[in-house]
């Protein structure tokens, strides 16, 4: 059975400049989300504390 995602909204990674799409995880605070993954949160944390 293949399943098509529907239209799902995206945004930039602000770290990669690679888009990401919505997950179920990110429901609550999808607003607030600005990275596309752990490694990407994290290079921005070591990044700005330079």
């Amino acid at each position: 059975m293949v399943h098509k995602k529907p239209n799902l909204p995206s945004k930039l990674c602000v770290v990669c400049d690679r888009p990401f799409t919505w997950r179920r995880k990110w429901a609550r605070d999808w607003l607030q989300v600005k990275y596309c993954s752990r490694r990407c949160r994290e290079t921005a944390r070591t990044h700005s504390a330079h």
